[in-house]
């Protein structure tokens, strides 16, 4: 397989080999350079703090604890915060991808009159919006101030995934739907039992994007809520992560002010691979998709 990689290389023209090893390079340092911060981080959170600001990272295990794992996962506040960031991730992917998938069929059939106007009205809302104010004003004049609906309805819709959706609906051969027209289906059996099954790809791509862009949003939640149980997981890592600011009860031992700022340090490490570990189960499971979801919008304009 060597022999047959490295003959198939031998024959590329120069041009193409020097882009290539360009390219394998690019590659080589973005692996790298997203490498050798994990590795950091995850060694970080193992290490005494003391040790950590002094000389850094060390292979003495003796000089290693799991203090900052058992302050994180004992603070109630962490479980709270995880569990909100579940649960709002999960409902805002199911909204986001049932009103994207539904707004994208009629945008794909040829004979669906406004279809331009729509498209137009569409593609505005992606490059102007009204600003932070007067969604502010209208969240509230709405009563979903301090409520989950003000974190999973405003950004439900994306007009991205909706072209992305809309595209690989017009790559499925029109035969499909004319066969289902023949045996007497409508338009809704269609959809939902003939159409969805086949677009697999595109949904499970559309469903990671949406779950990782919510699992990793804090704006809207620091905006809109005001209650300490309803706040995700990263206003809790942002408060130690911007402010150095951990949870009451995480340090509440601690006299010192030099030892709440060690341990802070480390808590931020712990906190990372935390939060991080949700993203890391699910993307083994939807990378199969991803290259047939996403090429779907290259291949056909």
């Amino acid at each position: 397989m060597a022999n047959k990689k490295k003959s198939e290389f031998s024959k590329q023209p120069a041009g193409d080999k020097a882009l290539l090893i360009f390219g394998y390079v690019i590659l080589g340092l973005f692996i790298v350079a997203i490498i050798v911060p994990m590795i950091y981080i995850i060694l970080a959170s193992f290490i005494d703090p003391v040790t950590l600001q002094n000389t850094g990272l060390t292979f003495d295990f003796s000089k290693w604890t799991t203090t900052a794992y058992t302050r994180v996962l004992e603070n109630q506040q962490i479980w709270v915060g995880f569990g909100n960031a579940l649960l709002y991730s999960v409902l805002f992917t199911i909204i986001s991808v049932v009103v994207t998938l539904l707004a994208a069929y009629p945008m794909s059939r040829a004979d669906f009159k406004g279809k331009g106007f729509f498209n137009t009205i569409f593609v505005i809302t992606m490059f102007f919006g009204g600003g932070l104010i007067p969604t502010y004003l209208l969240i509230s004049k709405l009563g979903m101030l301090d409520t989950i609906w003000a974190i999973l309805i405003p950004g439900a819709f994306s007009v991205w995934n909706m072209i992305i959706a809309r595209t690989y609906y017009m790559g499925i051969p029109r035969d499909l739907q004319e066969a289902a027209e023949v045996d007497g289906a409508t338009e809704m059996v269609y959809f939902f039992k003939i159409l969805l099954p086949v677009c697999t790809p595109i949904i499970a791509t559309i469903s990671m994007w949406q779950f990782v862009g919510m699992w990793n949003s804090y704006f809207d939640a620091m905006i809109y809520l005001n209650s300490a149980s309803k706040q995700p997981l990263q206003l809790v890592l942002r408060s130690i992560l911007i402010q150095s600011q951990p949870e009451p009860g995480m340090v509440s031992d601690m006299q010192s002010t030099a030892e709440r700022a060690q341990l802070a340090e480390l808590l931020k490490y712990a906190t990372i691979i935390i939060s991080s570990v949700p993203l890391l189960i699910m993307y083994p499971f939807f990378q199969k998709y991803f290259d047939s979801g996403i090429m779907a919008g290259a291949v056909k304009g």
